[in-house]
């Protein structure tokens, strides 16, 4: 069996990682994957990226001229949009020159490849959905309007006001090119996204399914808690908080907001912030807590080593898919506190490894991070958060789920 993964990235991003995790997992039970990215970080022969030097500098380019249609929207939001009109990218040329049984997309975005190919794309499709975008009319998240389940239009993110705007036209770009490409699976990767998906207008009568990102659970295991403070320079006497995410500070849909007034209201003492993903914010923030920023990590081992050296770890995202730090943390033995909201019940089981607040209940927020930091039993909710990783997401288990998919498919 021939999988070909295609992702806007091999290792830039949550859906890279997580693309990258899962076709190394179809590697290991004897798949021939492959990764075709039109941004490649690794040196991993098994990533297949932009070879010529005018290749590679399209690369870079086609993000920034992706996204030239919607900058005329002044009034648009923070979160991501993309019209993916771009033309000429030959991805669908080296897919199909390829010749794979499976073509699986992810995060194929940010001028990666143009909606219209899509439908020229000659395998059967399977198209794990790391956000919303697929199915609306250009925003990756669709800040709770629902839009989608129509045909878009007055798009919040775009701040527009006009029925016939972008988003209508990306819709309806979309609904032309999918209705001439019926053999597309769409995987939802929380229970949440398969549900949107399922009531969206453009992945109506297609087939949806639930399967989760896999993980290596031998990379993300705990580690001693005072070596990896040691480690990582951070204070052994303090309760640490963990908070991260790309653009954690910068984009609202992260929820650093709704943490600064959680962080305001919570009377727990000698409790401390570590931030990742980020550094210093331009408007400087200030916290009763000392907080740590840690910038950007780059490395799986740096991470094990993290989430192992603080307390809880803290997501409390507006809007969220099912989350890479969610799982890493829990792997590695630390609860986590988050808004009951998208997936994030797929991964923490409330006041058993975590705490799921009400949504957007800041004083709950609060209750939950109480919940933790103050726990009696903190090796016993450290050990059920690492066996629900173990026992649903290992990577051995879920990428045998998706090659029960692709044979179904190709049968």
């Amino acid at each position: 069996m021939r999988v070909l993964i295609v992702n806007s990235s091999d290792l830039e991003g949550g859906a890279a990682r997580a693309a990258y995790r899962l076709h190394h997992s179809l590697l290991k039970e004897g798949v021939d994957s492959k990764l075709l990215v039109q941004s490649k970080v690794s040196d991993d022969f098994t990533v297949l990226g932009p070879i010529s030097k005018v290749e590679k500098l399209a690369s870079r380019i086609r993000p920034l001229l992706d996204s030239l249609s919607n900058r005329r929207y002044e009034r648009r939001t923070k979160t991501l949009y993309s019209s993916s009109w771009l033309p000429f990218s030959n991805v669908v040329e080296r897919i199909n020159a390829l010749n794979p049984d499976i073509v699986h997309l992810h995060w194929v975005a940010s001028g990666m490849m143009r909606i219209e190919d899509v439908a020229l794309i000659n395998a059967p499709i399977v198209w794990s959905l790391h956000d919303m975008w697929p199915f609306t009319g250009g925003c990756h998240y669709d800040e709770l309007c629902g839009a989608f389940k129509n045909a878009c239009g007055r798009c919040k993110v775009l701040g527009s006001s006009v029925e016939a705007d972008l988003s209508r036209k990306v819709f309806l770009r979309k609904q032309k090119a999918f209705e001439k490409k019926k053999n597309i699976t769409i995987v939802g990767l929380s229970r949440w996204l398969a549900r949107e998906a399922k009531e969206s207008q453009l992945f109506s009568g297609y087939s949806v399914v639930n399967l989760p990102n896999p993980i290596d659970t031998n990379i993300f295991a705990p580690f001693e808690k005072s070596k990896a403070r040691e480690l990582l320079r951070l204070p052994q006497n303090k309760k640490l908080i963990l908070f991260g995410a790309m653009a954690a500070t910068s984009d609202p849909r992260k929820g650093f907001r709704e943490l600064s007034e959680a962080l305001e209201q919570l009377e727990v003492q000698d409790v401390e912030l570590v931030v990742f993903g980020a550094s210093s914010p331009e408007k400087n923030t200030s916290f009763k807590q000392k907080t740590h920023y840690l910038g950007r990590l780059h490395d799986d081992v740096t991470l094990r080593v993290l989430y192992s050296a603080v307390d809880v770890m803290v997501v409390p995202s507006l809007q969220e898919n099912l989350s890479n730090v969610i799982m890493e943390s829990l792997a590695c033995g630390t609860p986590v506190v988050g808004f009951n909201v998208g997936g994030n019940p797929d991964l923490v089981d409330h006041r058993v490894s975590g705490y799921l607040a009400k949504p957007y209940d800041i004083e709950d927020l609060v209750r939950g991070l109480i919940w933790v930091l103050e726990n009696e039993n903190t090796n016993a909710v450290s050990s059920l958060a690492r066996q629900k990783v173990t026992r649903e997401f290992e990577q051995s288990h879920v990428a045998m789920q998706y090659i029960n998919l692709y044979r179904t498919i190709l049968a």
